[in-house]
């Protein structure tokens, strides 16, 4: 059962979940239900954009706050051990990946020491980010005042400008379905390849940075 599918069925639920659970820290597609919910209510009217912006907008705020919480108490360890041991997969057959190492340590708490609120806002707006920013501001040990205002603000914001712009989408989509779909699909997939492109170019700066900020290894 694919994401439209779930929105059909479940309606504010599968918002509300998905949305939450991405927020929390689990990579499922949080901001694709969000999208397809407000698609769905401006080809249908069978949903309220304005109960999605309010869903969605409570859904980010419960799943990141929760994210930090965990990050704040024993998150640290976790990437750690992850470092350490890296994440088993099964790939024919069973071995480890190594998804964190010490560089993207610094990385993660040089951005959050010098531009924490900053990343947990426009985070929301970035996919990685939008999953993990909450648990690392929680790693980090973010002052949960300022990432709360910070993360509510982030969350009002993203929920009410894609759920305008997914619903505008549906309403298009009644007229040209053919046109908007092709449209939309060129549009996310160079937004996809630029993304990947800066954010590699991106990586690679702020880990020279980092490093100079925290020289050595990581206490």
């Amino acid at each position: 059962m694919n994401v439209n599918h779930l929105v059909d069925s479940f309606g504010y639920l599968a918002v509300f979940a998905l949305v939450g659970a991405e927020s929390l820290g689990i990579p499922l597609p949080g901001e694709t239900a969000l999208i397809a919910a407000a698609v769905y209510a401006g080809h249908t009217h069978r949903l309220s954009p304005w109960l999605i912006v309010l869903v969605a907008s409570a859904a980010a705020i419960l799943g990141d706050n929760i994210g930090y919480w965990v990050g704040a108490h024993g998150g640290y360890r976790l990437l750690r051990a992850i470092e350490r041991h890296g994440i088993p997969v099964w790939a024919g057959r069973w071995r480890r990946i190594r998804v964190v190492d010490e560089r993207k340590l610094k990385i993660a708490r040089y951005l959050f020491d010098r531009h924490g609120a900053k990343v947990v806002f426009f985070g929301r707006f970035v996919s990685v980010l939008r999953t993990y920013a909450a648990f690392l501001a929680g790693v980090g040990r973010m002052r949960w005042r300022t990432f709360l205002i910070a993360n509510a603000a982030g969350g009002i914001v993203w929920a009410a400008c894609f759920t305008v712009a997914g619903y505008y989408l549906g309403v298009a989509v009644e007229r040209d379905s053919g046109t908007i779909t092709l449209v939309t699909t060129i549009a996310a997939a160079v937004a996809v390849v630029t993304g990947l492109i800066v954010a590699r170019r991106k990586m690679a700066a702020l880990g020279d940075l980092a490093e100079r900020a925290y020289p050595g290894p990581l206490p």
